[in-house]
């Protein structure tokens, strides 16, 4: 049966330790790898996307392969192919497949008739890609991950699930302040919820902000943003932290709302180093699935 990557929490502590000691030696040699020499790997996108996108097709470029990036309106899949067909015909062309969408169910579907590997590339639910990037840039920062404290400050979304559940198989404390309407649902693998954001970031060695309105939310922009405004990440509620405390935050940013400029752009953050952090962790992921 193929490996799939769909929540994060298919691995376990080693084979996450590993899997962050690779991309740490891709990072240091970025043209090692020749795991997907000759093969090809499908990106699909009903999502928009910026770094999901550029780290997985040069990640793909880097270990040898050809990334395949189809969008929904491209696919038969817009004119009522069934999903489950659509991933029969992908099992016969490509080594892998990612998805990014918005129903978690979708991609459960995906996977359960595919005969390749699928991985999660954003769901509504959960984003573990994100979440292997964001332990990478933890580990380079700090030197381990066993023990640390993360604090995760907003909406409690895609991301927030990610970062309890994967966090906690690397043995990270997770903290996530979220207002009432907001707050992070079904499992949370243990992580501490709260309402309150200095409570949340007290000792913690990262502050983690996400954007307050995300995509689907439009609608709702407005209620969003006045409920959130408490849980603004800036340099008076980075300093409720740890000393040394890293803002992280998962981008696309808006300065002013959910983070500060300052902050954003500041010396206290290692935010870029997450984004480029995607690709390499991703390609550990990669190699992983396809070998």
């Amino acid at each position: 049966m193929a490996r799939h990557l769909l929540t994060g929490t298919e691995l376990d502590r080693d084979a996450l330790l590993a899997l962050l000691d690779r991309a740490d030696a891709l990072k240091a040699a970025p043209l090692s790898s020749r795991a997907l020499e000759g093969r090809s790997i499908a990106l699909i996108f009903e999502r928009h996307s910026t770094r999901t996108r550029l780290s997985f097709e040069a990640g793909v470029f880097e270990l040898g392969g050809r990334p395949i990036v189809l969008r929904r309106d491209e696919l038969q899949l817009a004119r009522g192919e069934s999903v489950a067909d659509t991933a029969r015909v992908l099992s016969r062309h490509v080594a892998a497949v990612g998805l990014r969408t918005g129903p978690h169910e979708l991609l459960e579907e995906l996977a359960q008739a595919s005969r390749v590997p699928v991985f999660n590339m954003l769901t509504a639910v959960h984003h573990p890609c994100q979440a292997l990037a964001d332990l990478m840039t933890l580990r380079e920062r700090f030197g381990r991950l066993e023990g640390l404290k993360l604090a995760y400050v907003g909406d409690g979304n895609n991301v927030a699930r990610s970062l309890a559940l994967v966090g906690a198989i690397a043995g990270v404390q997770v903290a996530v302040a979220s207002p009432d309407g907001y707050a992070l649902a079904g499992d949370t693998a243990g992580a501490r919820l709260t309402a309150d954001p200095v409570e949340a970031v007290a000792d913690a060695d990262a502050v983690y902000a996400d954007v307050w309105v995300s995509m689907g939310d439009e609608d709702s922009a407005d209620a969003r943003r006045a409920a959130l405004a408490p849980y603004r990440l800036d340099d008076a509620l980075l300093d409720r932290a740890a000393p040394g405390a890293i803002a992280l935050h998962c981008l696309p940013a808006h300065p002013g709302e959910e983070i500060s400029a300052d902050v954003l752009y500041g010396p206290r953050q290692c935010i870029w180093d997450q984004a480029e952090n995607r690709r390499h962790a991703q390609k550990a992921l990669l190699e992983l699935l396809v070998r």
